[in-house]
């Protein structure tokens, strides 16, 4: 059987075709889409990000309630001792070192931006404990900016078909920003991630209901082995 086409990076037509397949398959962004973690503004959910590291998402939410009972500013956090804050996330995990970057990321915010969140990329990754993913979420949902933000579905789908080529989530993200349609970039992350939980699963994808299959490089590399 010859072996179908596969997109690559350097393919903007198949990628512009993966993408629209996704769109007409996946629900995309819902009106009840929120925040991380359903915060309700940019610092709540920066702080949210950041407790989401190697946290399960029940986990992640107990410890951002329990938290933000107690303050939800920046000069509130930091008011708070560092006791107080590692007692309340606990639930999360590694709540030392995430308690030092809560108090490094209030106190740079409050210092280099007034207490007020930036909108940029830039500088959201110019605070401490904001990765690549943290802060294209937070522009993504937050700020309602066209942005694919990268997490473990995102990562795993995009170069399992070969939309991208990377090690990393951060050198997807970088990809997927040259490399994806303007077009597609306000919805991406929500066609991608559901496609990742839905068909492209970590274990098991479901190949053969897959509605990019012929444009997949892992599908292809299935048929020919």
């Amino acid at each position: 059987m010859p072996r179908p086409p596969s997109p690559d990076h350097r393919d903007p037509a198949k990628i512009d075709e993966v993408f629209r397949r996704l769109c007409e398959a996946m629900p995309g962004r819902t009106p009840t889409a929120k925040g991380p973690k359903g915060q309700p503004d940019a610092f709540r959910s920066c702080i949210s990000c950041m407790l989401s590291a190697q946290s399960l998402d029940r986990n992640t939410a107990l410890a951002a309630d329990r938290l933000f009972a107690l303050a939800t500013t920046p000069r509130g956090m930091l008011a708070l001792q560092d006791e107080a804050i590692a007692a309340a996330i606990k639930p999360c995990g590694l709540y030392n070192m995430k308690t030092r970057n809560i108090r490094a990321f209030c106190a740079a915010l409050l210092e280099r931006h007034g207490g007020t969140v930036p909108d940029t990329r830039e500088g959201l990754l110019n605070l401490p404990g904001i990765g690549r993913k943290c802060a294209d979420i937070v522009l993504s949902f937050t700020f309602g900016q066209s942005v694919i933000a990268v997490d473990t579905h995102v990562h795993r789908v995009c170069n399992r078909i070969g939309l991208t080529h990377a090690k990393t989530a951060d050198r997807t993200a970088q990809q997927l920003e040259t490399a994806a349609p303007r077009w597609a970039l306000h919805d991406g992350h929500f066609w991608l991630i559901q496609f990742g939980k839905r068909i492209c699963t970590a274990r098991a994808p479901k190949c053969g209901t897959c509605p990019v299959n012929d444009l997949c490089a892992y599908y292809a590399a299935q048929l020919t082995s």
